[in-house]
C-alpha cells in the first residue's frame, strides 16, 4: 500500500533529521549500543536521548495536551523505521517512554504527569522497571518488597533482578506490597522511587556475553513520597498489568526496527562467508524475512489505528482478543529474535567459534548469546502462551 501524502513527507522529516543530526559528535553512535550492547558509549547515547528530545522525537504517539505529537501508530513505524535505516543508536530511554510514559498518561494524575512526563520528553531522565524478585519472576503476584508509610513518605525494603540499565537510570518503577496481610496480587501498589539515594545499591549481573546490563537492586529503607504512587494503595496490579499492555503492543515498533538491522547485518554476514548459497541457510534467511513482515502487521492489525493524524481509528480485529495483545507481540517477537541468534552463528560458518582480543565476542557470537534470554525475560514464553489461552480462547487454568 502506497503511503499517504502526509506519511511520506513525515518519512521525509525523519530522514533528514537523522541525517543532520548523527553527524559530527554523535557520528560515533552509528549502529552502537541496544539490547547485548548497552555497555557502549553510554554517556553518548545519553547525550543522544538529549537530542532526540530538543527534535521533539520522544512521546510520539502521546497526546499533544500531554506533550507529545498525537501520531498514529503508522508513522511511529516510519520514524522506527528511518531510525533503523539510519543506525540510530540503541535508546536509553525506552522504559520511560514506551512503559512508563503510557501508564502515567492511563493512570496517573495531572499532577504526577506534570512532574513526570517532561523529563521523558526532553531525554533528561532514565527509567528502570522494578518487577521481577529472586522469588517472582513470570509470577509477578509473588512479590515480595516492602513499603510502608511513614510521615509522609514510602519507606522500602527488598530486592529486585534482571533491571535493566539500573545502574544508569534515575528513577525506578516498582512494584511493591504496601499491605503484608493480602495475598497475591492484592495489597500490591506502584511506586514512583529514585534511584540516587541512600539506601539503593544497584549491582550488576554478569551474563554469557561477559558484559552487564542487567542488575540486582537493593532498597534498604529507600524513600519516596506518598505523592510518587500512581494509583491507589493496593492498585498496583491493574496499574502494573496496564504498564505491559496500554500501548497493545507498540513498544514492539522499535523492536522490530532494530530487528532489521540485525537482519541485514546477518544477510551480509552470510554472503561474507560465503553460506548463503547453503539451502538450509538460504531457506532460514528467507523465514526470517517473512517472520519480520508478520511481526510488523501483526501489530498494525492490534494497533487498528488510523494512517493519518486527527483521523479515526479503525476497530481492532475480532479474531484478537481484548488483553492478550502484548502477550501476542511479546510470543512473536522473542522466538523470532532467539532463532535469528542461532541463524547469525550458523551463517558465520568457522567464524562463528572465533573470539577477539580480550574475549570480545564478534556480534554474531552476542547475538546468539544474548537472544537466549528472549523467551524468558519479560514474561517467558509458557506465561505468554498460558495467557493467551485463558483469556483468549478461554481454555481452563492449568
Amino acid at each position: 500500500m502506497a503511503e499517504t501524502t502526509g506519511a511520506a513527507q513525515f518519512r521525509a522529516e525523519i530522514r533528514r533529521w537523522l541525517a543532520d543530526n548523527l553527524t559530527g559528535e554523535f557520528a560515533p553512535l552509528v549502529g552502537r549500543g541496544g539490547p547485548g550492547w548497552e555497555h557502549e558509549l553510554v554517556a553518548e547515547r545519553l547525550a543522544w536521548e538529549r537530542r532526540l528530545g530538543q527534535g521533539r522525537l520522544i512521546g510520539l504517539g502521546w497526546p499533544a495536551s500531554d506533550g507529545g505529537r498525537g501520531l498514529p501508530w503508522s508513522w511511529q513505524a516510519i520514524f522506527h523505521e528511518e531510525y533503523a535505516r539510519a543506525g540510530g543508536p540503541g535508546r536509553t530511554g525506552h522504559m520511560g517512554e514506551q512503559l512508563l510514559g503510557p501508564a502515567l498518561l492511563a493512570f496517573g494524575t495531572p499532577e504526577q504527569k506534570a512532574r513526570f512526563l517532561p523529563g521523558i520528553l526532553s531525554g533528561t531522565q532514565v527509567w528502570c522497571q522494578g518487577y521481577s524478585e529472586p522469588g517472582a519472576g513470570s509470577d509477578l503476584a509473588a512479590v515480595a518488597t516492602r513499603a510502608e508509610l511513614r510521615d509522609g513518605q514510602w519507606h522500602l525494603h527488598g530486592q529486585k533482578v534482571w533491571t535493566s540499565l539500573a545502574h544508569i537510570a534515575d528513577w525506578c518503577f516498582v512494584l511493591a506490597r504496601t499491605a503484608p496481610q493480602a495475598r497475591r496480587h492484592r495489597g500490591l501498589s506502584y511506586l514512583l522511587v529514585p534511584m540516587r539515594q541512600p539506601g539503593v545499591t544497584v549491582r550488576p549481573i554478569v551474563q554469557l556475553t561477559g558484559t552487564s546490563e542487567f542488575n540486582e537492586v537493593f532498597f534498604d529503607d529507600a524513600r519516596t513520597d506518598a505523592g510518587a504512587m500512581i494509583g491507589a494503595p493496593g492498585d498496583g496490579w491493574r496499574v502494573a498489568m496496564g504498564t505491559l499492555g496500554v500501548e497493545r503492543g507498540a513498544s514492539t515498533i522499535g523492536l522490530q526496527a532494530g530487528f532489521s538491522r540485525q537482519f541485514e547485518d546477518v544477510l551480509a554476514t552470510a554472503r561474507r562467508a560465503g553460506t548463503i548459497g547453503q539451502p538450509d541457510i538460504a531457506a532460514r534467511i528467507t523465514d526470517a524475512w517473512i517472520g519480520l513482515q508478520v511481526m510488523r502487521y501483526t501489530v498494525a492489525a492490534i494497533a487498528g489505528e488510523p494512517d493519518e493524524p486527527g483521523t479515526q481509528p479503525g476497530a481492532a480485529p475480532d479474531r484478537v482478543a481484548p488483553g492478550t495483545e502484548p502477550s501476542i507481540a511479546k510470543l512473536l517477537w522473542a522466538t523470532w529474535h532467539q532463532r535469528l541468534g542461532e541463524l547469525a552463528a550458523d551463517a558465520s560458518g568457522p567464524d562463528a567459534t572465533l573470539a577477539g582480543p580480550g574475549y570480545e565476542l564478534p556480534g554474531a557470537q552476542r547475538l546468539l548469546l544474548f537472544t537466549r534470554a528472549d523467551t524468558i525475560y519479560g514474561g517467558s514464553n509458557e506465561i505468554q502462551r498460558n495467557i493467551i489461552a485463558e483469556r483468549g480462547l478461554g481454555l481452563p487454568r492449568g
